[in-house]
């Protein structure tokens, strides 16, 4: 389960596919209160339980913790933890692509930060629908749906209700793009198609989860990642 909490990346995982315990900066396990210590850097959590898990998400929502990269959360309970997650949130689903032309990558320009297209699932909706739709509504372009990539889990507090929204991402080729242009009613102010070098650049003013979207579809393509 890969969350994100004010864009900073929370990494759930299963003790028993995890294998790396090298290269931390702060290694913490349950015994450890979160109040003793400043989470910053590479962190992993050991042994990690459902109380633990909820004292890291008040720490993460409440402190803006510039310094911390991201938190290997590992725990032989994933299930219990990741369902206990899920509760403490209305769960919203939605759907997104990373669409590809010619070996170049569409990315919109979105509240000062580049980003991918994507939005809330309708009522009865499949994920790779909703993924399509909104691509197409944002660019107003055509696309075909390829493999997914990855999910990612993000929280936000919308009319004073904590939001986890569940965003299912999709590889997809652009069929048509003859009349591409930003949808400005969803606050789409440019589109462009990006070389890999440009893309790398605009991920500098982006979020964590778009990163973790093109990091995931290049480890599946076989090229570096981020």
């Amino acid at each position: 389960m890969k969350l994100f909490i004010n864009d900073k990346y929370v990494h759930l995982l299963a003790a028993d596919s995890f294998g790396n315990l090298l290269g931390y900066d702060l290694e913490l396990s349950p015994d450890i209160p979160l109040s003793e210590v400043k989470l910053q850097g590479r962190v992993l959590v050991w042994n990690g339980t459902p109380a633990y898990m909820d004292a890291l998400l008040l720490q993460m929502e409440l402190k803006k913790l510039k310094k911390l990269d991201h938190v290997d959360f590992v725990t032989d309970r994933y299930d219990e933890v990741k369902q206990f997650v899920k509760a403490q949130f209305k769960i919203v689903k939605a759907g997104g692509g990373l669409v590809l032309k010619d070996g170049k990558y569409l990315m919109i320009y979105r509240l000062g930060k580049w980003d991918l297209p994507k939005g809330k699932l309708e009522k009865g909706e499949r994920s790779i629908e909703g993924a399509v739709r909104e691509v197409e509504e944002e660019c107003a372009i055509q696309v075909l749906p390829e493999d997914k990539i990855t999910n990612t889990w993000h929280t936000y507090v919308s009319d004073g209700r904590q939001i986890l929204k569940k965003t299912s991402w999709y590889r997809m080729a652009c069929l048509n793009d003859a009349q591409m242009r930003p949808q400005a009613e969803e606050g789409i102010e440019a589109i462009r198609w990006m070389t890999r070098a440009e893309v790398e650049l605009a991920l500098e003013n982006s979020y964590n989860s778009v990163r973790e979207v093109f990091a995931s579809h290049w480890a599946k393509v076989g090229t570096s990642s981020f």
